[in-house]
């Protein structure tokens, strides 16, 4: 018997919890140095502007990723995200943490966005795991979700509004900004 397709918009109306990895999906995965100890990171500000709106309906956001930055830690300052775990070589600690810091008990509720085999381990134990489309292929194979747009050039932000719509805030979104 062939196995059934997961409901992902019915999955996508539970989440509670998203959260980012930083090099290939907040960015396009460059790091770029200076001769001095200068660190440089492009962030879309789509992705950033589908951050707040998300969180505005109620989804707490956070961020795992293996390199520390100030930069990392500035925008999440910017956007507001109160869950950042930089230097995690084992992203399922600060999983843990974070799901508990955010009061998620369920693996269910939580989405992961990732790129490469650091992400897996996080990846497989939530309810929505999303690849973006330059991800790896073997954490694409790995994922619910392959967004269209590449690390860095909006797919966090699609990821966003297919949750916004998905948990049917959409029109009460759009509204926000459509009257006056």
């Amino acid at each position: 018997m062939p196995k059934r397709k997961p409901d992902i918009e019915a999955i996508a109306a539970n989440i509670k919890l998203i959260i980012f990895d930083v090099d290939g999906v907040l960015t396009d995965g460059r790091i770029i140095l200076d001769s001095a100890v200068g660190e440089y990171k492009a962030f879309d500000v789509r992705d950033g502007h589908g951050i707040k709106m998300i969180q505005r309906v109620g989804v707490k956001v956070g961020i795992i990723t293996g390199r520390k930055s100030e930069v990392v830690e500035r925008r999440a300052r910017e956007l507001g995200i109160e869950f950042v775990h930089q230097g995690q070589k084992d992203k399922r600690i600060a999983y843990k943490a974070i799901k508990k810091d955010a009061g998620v008990t369920d693996d269910a509720h939580v989405c992961y966005v990732g790129d490469d085999i650091v992400d897996l381990p996080v990846m497989v134990q939530v309810g929505l795991p999303v690849a973006v489309a330059d991800a790896e292929e073997y954490v694409k194979e790995r994922a619910l979700i392959v967004t269209k747009r590449k690390g860095g050039r909006s797919a966090v932000r699609e990821i966003t509004d297919m949750i916004i719509m998905a948990k049917g805030h959409w029109d009460e979104t759009i509204k926000k900004y459509t009257e006056a």
